[in-house]
């Protein structure tokens, strides 16, 4: 994807994430310190029926816009659930996983954007 198609559906999850009340929601741009994906999105659920919704709508709005997930890990147990959308890369974890995996700290060296700046 190109810089701002990325951002246009990077715009698009956050959106979506938001609409289902998705907690503490960040973005670290990984594109210079990664070949992974260009955005990580980083994003809460209270538990394991939000996260599962919160990914369902993610998953919905996004392949309506015409960018299907690429793959989806960890539905079921639904304390981290990992949507592939090439470019992209959608973590929406429960709190204590998200404690846990701390990736806002693993991705350090990427570049913390505000969400509303896309």
């Amino acid at each position: 994807m190109e810089n701002n198609k990325t951002r246009t559906v990077a715009a698009l999850a956050i959106n979506a994430l938001r609409d289902k009340k998705a907690e503490d929601v960040r973005v670290i741009d990984i594109s210079q310190v990664s070949v992974l994906a260009d955005y990580f999105i980083i994003a809460g659920g209270s538990n394991k029926n939000q996260i599962q919704a919160l990914s369902d709508h993610v998953e919905e709005t996004l392949g309506k816009a015409g960018f299907p997930v690429r793959q989806v890990e960890g539905y079921a147990a639904a304390n981290w659930i990992l949507l592939d959308f090439g470019d992209i890369i959608i973590h929406i974890f429960d709190k204590e996983n998200r404690l846990l995996y701390d990736l806002e700290r693993i991705w350090r060296d990427g570049r913390q954007v505000e969400a509303d700046s896309l």
